[in-house]
């Protein structure tokens, strides 16, 4: 690989470790936000759907992280 196409990796990885943060970031928001509801409301459909969502955050951000991973094997 030549050096252009590495940069440009590079420039990818650091695109993905940014969104990497923004979805650490709004799964913490979900997580307190759940936190701070009334138990009663974390048992309704609405406490449901917010344990739902910050499981797929949690997927998103794991395969984001993956991503960057593997792209740190291209040498």
């Amino acid at each position: 690989m030549n050096n252009i196409r590495r940069k440009e990796i590079n420039k990818v990885k650091e695109k993905l470790e940014n969104l990497l943060a923004d979805l650490d970031g709004l799964k913490s928001e979900e997580e307190e936000a759940y936190d701070n509801m009334p138990e009663s409301l974390q048992e309704s459909d609405r406490g449901g759907e917010m344990l739902e969502n910050i499981e797929y955050l949690d997927e998103a951000y794991n395969a984001v992280d993956e991503a960057i991973e593997t792209l740190g094997n291209i040498y």
